[in-house]
């Protein structure tokens, strides 16, 4: 775990730290050819430059959220953003994640990926890059 995700944990509530770090955890064991770091102040994993997976505390709980996600077919990955393919889970306890549910999403995201490196470049057009 890079330095700066572990700062980030553990300026969590504890309940929200908990969170975190297994999350952090199930990310890293399973994604061990991404990179991560904090991206718009909070954790981020990426592949080739591509945002993959990250999280966040929001009102709601802590948000996974997967850039491709609404593309998974994942009923886990029930909140759909409106603009772009992004898709997300919110954790308010340790007990409600399923490393499962979780280690299929990921292995989804290393195959279904959406170009967000070069949303810019594109003028805010999305294309997918593998299905």
């Amino acid at each position: 775990m890079s330095s700066d995700i572990q700062k980030y944990n553990s300026s969590q509530t504890e309940f929200d730290h908990e969170i975190c770090s297994k999350l952090t955890e199930i990310i890293d064991e399973n994604l061990s050819d991404a990179e991560s770091k904090i991206w718009h102040a909070h954790p981020v994993w990426f592949l080739e430059g591509n945002p993959i997976v990250g999280y966040s505390k929001q009102k709601k709980g802590i948000r996974l959220m997967f850039w491709s996600g609404k593309s998974f077919n994942e009923d886990l990955l029930n909140v759909h953003g409106e603009k772009f393919q992004d898709a997300s889970v919110f954790y308010n306890d340790v007990s409600e994640i399923n490393e499962e549910d979780i280690k299929r999403c990921l292995k989804k995201s290393e195959k279904i990926q959406w170009d967000y490196k070069n949303i810019v470049k594109r003028k805010g057009e999305l294309i997918q890059l593998k299905k």
